[in-house]
């Protein structure tokens, strides 16, 4: 008798282990996910298994793309956190100590989807921000496209002479601070000598585009920053970078993800050329006719993206909610399958 209890407590015990196992497995989480924040807000999340543990990187919305402080699988679901630091300061405005706080993601599967929240907690450790969102698994990589190869439709003229015509700004509310002068797209962004911070809209096309090579000249002010947005989704940097080390958020770069193979920019102030071809999930840009990026896969949406979806067509949109800069001689050629 003693010996039958004794083979099923161990049947037990390998059971649950067995369970534990199965709710503690990462398996499902491994891979690349495109996140949607509920409300509107893209991310980008991918989780690897290294010898021993769980790693992974994370886009939330704006900015760029971080390696994540920690990941971890408990009960069937993944949590991943992030870091950051915040200064904290006295009476007399004096930095007293930097304090560390960490934001948490946590997500389960449910019929192949990730279902998730991302808590902040606030500053003043009085609680703190929930966000709920979904996640789909990145399509599979498509191979490198041959770039001899494609057929190219009629170029399209995205600006005309003196108006907006076939732009329109990407968020209702802001203020416009955009216009054409003689073919000059134009953005000002001059802020009020009193009162409010004036937050100064995206422009975007009404039209939308799958893959196609995109030409255009830049005039960056010093200190400028914008950015073209591929589809809505890729950020190609624009900003005054000049004499500055090559760096993923440099000019040309693709923002946070793709870096330049060398620097190409020109000084604030000067007209500058892009040359960008966009086709299955790959990116060319050639920047004042010296070529940076060389038929790059792109793994994901970056900062500031419309949608985290990269499978379907979306405009061109150009930032305009960091600094003044003019665009001329914009013009989209379609590429035909």
């Amino acid at each position: 008798m003693r010996k039958t209890v004794l083979i099923i407590a161990v049947l037990t015990l390998v059971s649950s282990a067995g369970v534990c196992a199965a709710k503690n497995d990462a398996a499902p989480f491994l891979g690349a996910w495109a996140l949607t924040k509920d409300g509107g807000g893209a991310g980008w999340l991918e989780v690897t298994q290294q010898k021993g543990y769980l790693d992974g990187a994370l886009l939330w919305l704006g900015g760029s793309v971080l390696p994540v402080a920690s990941a971890y699988v408990n009960d069937g679901a993944l949590t991943v956190t992030r870091t950051f630091e915040e200064e904290r300061k006295d009476a007399n405005d004096t930095v007293v100590r930097t304090h560390t706080f960490a934001e948490a993601y946590t997500m389960t599967i449910e019929n192949g989807k990730l279902v998730g929240t991302r808590f902040r907690p606030r500053g003043n450790g009085r609680g703190g921000d929930l966000d709920r969102f979904t996640g789909v698994p990145e399509p599979p990589k498509p191979p490198q496209p041959d770039l001899s190869t494609l057929h190219f439709a009629q170029p399209i003229a995205l600006l005309t002479e003196d108006s907006l015509a076939g732009w329109k700004l990407l968020e209702e509310r802001a203020k416009n601070g955009w216009r054409v002068e003689d073919g000059v797209l134009i953005n000002d962004t001059a802020q009020p000598k009193k009162g409010l911070h004036a937050f100064y809209g995206n422009l975007r096309t009404e039209a939308e585009f799958e893959d196609f090579n995109l030409k255009l000249e830049v005039n960056v002010p010093a200190h400028g920053n914008s950015g073209v947005y591929l589809r809505g989704i890729y950020e190609v940097q624009v900003e005054d970078s000049y004499g500055r080390p090559v760096d993923p958020h440099r000019m040309g770069a693709i923002y946070s993800r793709i870096a330049p193979s060398v620097s190409a920019e020109k000084p604030a102030g000067e007209w500058q050329t892009l040359d960008i071809t966009l086709v299955d999930r790959h990116v060319t840009v050639i920047l004042n006719g010296t070529r940076i990026i060389d038929n790059v896969y792109l793994p994901g949406c970056t900062g500031g993206a419309m949608s985290s979806d990269v499978s379907k067509p979306g405009p061109i949109y150009l930032q305009g909610d960091h600094s003044a800069i003019r665009y001329r001689n914009v013009v989209l050629t379609p590429i035909e399958n």
